[in-house]
């Protein structure tokens, strides 16, 4: 289902700019000839616009950052928005450029006036930043305002407007399910938006707690034994080519207490963003469906919740693992990867895929590794985790890529099992890697993706405001063009 409203494509009309409402956007350097929907708006609010190029206020602004000018005299608009930008701007630039744009994006009319811009970059970042999470508000806002782009491309900007569309929409819900609280977003709820993706073409497979138990996925059930909600495993299927298939897995913890190793209560709030991981799968799945990809992907979530309870696991406990190996659990607030070690293999035996990739809100020592610019990548393959890197790089998606090492191993090497759940503070990122790097076969290129920093922030992100980011979808798009698609 469209989360926001598609643009509206219209041809370069000057004329148009005189008469219309709401917000209008334009851009300029100085020291270069302004393109001609700026030197129209110009010549409309009699030398405004020159008069803002030649302030010290414009000079002092980024490539894609903007002056705002209130209520222009001769035009019906509201806000006249002007962005720095160069005649060549590069994709970073472009991005800046929306963002700034769809910041101040509400429920006015917005017109884009692109001219000879390259305006799917553009339109795509605009249209990400105008979100809003609204829907625990008592009196929700409504909706976003209609965006026009004026182009003297337009036909180029129609064709690529479908996938710009799938895109937003993907990321838009990925915020939505992080944003959610967990009393509204629970294991059932969450499985049955996943099960309306159907509409779109994706085949869809819901696992309870008994397929589970059959499946020998022990170690993930465990998690969520202390919760009144059911542990489920959601498989979407998108066949989008023949062939193995590109294997997406999320960790879906909808709210995580640490169990009996309870966290400190300061704080705990956020941990409804505990099913980050699962969220970016989801919204990958819908991105690719949308746009219908010329790739096979299939998308795995373990949606459990960790409760502290009378039945919930302990410290000391083993459990054993649908590969079969022993894991102690020395913390049970060290519980996603004991999800994504049962969806890791079950989703290799099952699909025999050609590539792995799992992202989770795995540990907190990532983000004191890489704060909240960066999510850590760990891979198994140079090929792979190169391929990702750039991919993310392409969209403005930061990631930095960690270290695996079997020297990490001994501080994960349990007396009594054959592996324990955590090995301390020191490292603890890379050995939470090293923990889930066992439950891949050798030869499996795999890459896992510690989204704890960027999965919800605090402050506004390149491309989002703060609260939910969205972090991966693009990324693991991008990927997806660009190593898994067809043609």
């Amino acid at each position: 289902m469209p989360l926001h409203p598609v643009p509206e494509i219209l041809p370069h009309d000057l004329d148009a700019l005189a008469r219309a409402p709401g917000r209008i956007a334009v851009f300029a350097e100085r020291d270069a000839p302004l393109p001609q929907s700026t030197r129209r708006a110009d010549r409309l609010t009699r030398g405004a616009i020159a008069r803002a190029i030649a302030s010290t206020e414009f000079e002092k602004l980024r490539a894609g950052d903007g002056l705002v000018l209130a209520w222009p005299g001769g035009m019906q608009a509201e806000a006249l928005h002007l962005i720095r930008l160069p005649r060549r701007p590069d994709a970073a630039a472009l991005r800046r450029a929306g963002t700034s744009i769809g910041r101040g994006h509400g429920t006015s009319p917005l017109m884009i006036c692109a001219d000879t811009l390259d305006a799917a970059p553009l339109l795509q970042a605009a249209l990400l930043r105008a979100y809003h999470y609204q829907a625990q508000k008592s009196e929700p806002r409504p909706g976003f305002g209609p965006v026009t782009l004026m182009t003297r491309k337009p036909d180029a900007a129609a064709d690529t407007l479908p996938a710009i569309m799938a895109r937003v929409n993907g990321v838009h819900l990925t915020r939505d399910l992080v944003n959610a609280p967990a009393n509204v977003l629970t294991t059932e709820s969450f499985a049955a938006q996943i099960e309306g993706l159907r509409a779109l073409g994706l085949e869809v497979e819901i696992l309870d707690e008994d397929a589970l138990e059959a499946a020998g996925m022990r170690a993930m059930l465990a998690v969520g034994q202390g919760s009144a909600a059911p542990s489920k495993l959601a498989i979407m299927h998108w066949r989008g080519a023949e062939g193995a298939p590109l294997a997406v897995i999320g960790k879906g913890v909808m709210f995580d207490t640490g169990g009996v190793s309870l966290k400190p209560a300061l704080g705990m709030e956020d941990m409804t963003m505990d099913m980050g991981g699962a969220a970016v799968t989801v919204g990958l799945m819908q991105t690719l469906a949308a746009r219908g990809a010329r790739a096979h992907v299939v998308g795995l979530v373990g949606l459990v919740e960790n409760m502290p309870d009378g039945l919930a696991q302990r410290p000391g406990d083993v459990v054993r693992s649908m590969k079969g190996d022993m894991i102690e659990v020395i913390n049970t607030d060290a519980e996603g990867r004991l999800v994504l070690a049962d969806v890791l293999w079950y989703a290799q035996k099952r699909f025999q895929p050609a590539a792995l990739v799992d992202l989770a809100t795995l540990t907190g020592a990532i983000i004191i590794a890489l704060g909240h610019e960066k999510a850590g990548v760990f891979a198994n393959d140079d090929t792979l985790a190169e391929a990702l890197l750039q991919a993310a790089g392409a969209v403005g998606e930061g990631a930095w890529r960690m270290p695996l090492d079997p020297a990490y191993d001994q501080q994960i090497k349990s007396r009594i099992a054959d592996i324990k759940n955590t090995g301390g503070r020191p490292a603890g990122s890379i050995t939470a890697a090293q923990f889930l790097q066992r439950f891949v076969r050798e030869g499996t290129p795999w890459a896992h993706i510690d989204i704890a920093g960027v999965a919800l922030t605090k402050a506004e992100s390149a491309h989002a405001p703060k609260g939910a980011s969205g972090w991966g979808v693009l990324a693991l798009d991008a990927l997806v063009a660009a190593r898994f698609e067809k043609g």
